[in-house]
């Protein structure tokens, strides 16, 4: 392993996506990636946060995780983004802080880095693929390298069968077949792996 660098990025309401960035985050460290976790910093009003108590809990126990920084995107050789579903796109809060990243763009600091999404929705046709392709129209601006997992482990399909990004559907009480997080893992995998060949590639 060539000390991958992996940032992931997350924006969690109620947690799914903060569950599963941390998954995803231990499979990599598990694969020898260095790794951050960085969350989207919250821009609702806290007047909507506290009509909702699960998602007022869930700001607090999680005070401790950074607000990412663009310094966060540049470090890294591969960064996973994980968001729920919007109305079929990508949350605003993270959507946000991705619009900040042009100075990275015009530097020419995004090209190249391996990138995957993951997304969430309480129901299978909510719009979990259209928000990760809605993600990876950024990436594509980005120049960066996107590695989906397409169908390469039973996990996908066991997970829903999603070729561009694990989804998971939650129900209404927060709910979700933990077994579909063996997806998040061997993408997650997948993900360290790839960005491990193209950097012994480029140093060679």
């Amino acid at each position: 392993m060539s000390h991958v660098k992996l940032t992931i990025l997350y924006y969690s309401s109620t947690g799914t996506n903060y569950k599963m960035a941390a998954v995803a985050g231990e499979a990599a460290g598990e694969a020898g990636a260095d790794v951050r976790i960085v969350r989207a910093a919250e821009l609702a009003p806290e007047a909507a946060i506290a009509s909702n108590p699960a998602w007022k809990a869930h700001l607090e126990a999680t005070a401790e995780v950074p607000d990412a920084s663009l310094d966060d995107i540049a470090w890294a050789d591969a960064v996973i983004i994980s968001t729920p579903t919007r109305f079929g796109n990508v949350a605003s809060q993270l959507k946000q802080f991705l619009d900040m990243t042009g100075a990275l763009w015009a530097q020419g600091k995004l090209t190249n880095k391996v990138v995957l999404a993951m997304t969430s929705a309480s129901n299978a046709h909510g719009g979990q693929e259209a928000t990760v392709l809605s993600l990876y129209t950024s990436m594509y601006h980005w120049g960066a390298i996107v590695v989906a997992p397409g169908y390469t482990d039973p996990s996908v399909m066991e997970a829903g069968g999603n070729p561009y990004g694990t989804s998971l559907t939650v129900d209404l009480s927060g709910h979700f077949d933990a077994k579909r997080l063996e997806a998040v893992k061997h993408q997650t995998r997948r993900v360290v792996a790839v960005a491990d060949a193209l950097k012994r590639g480029w140093n060679a």
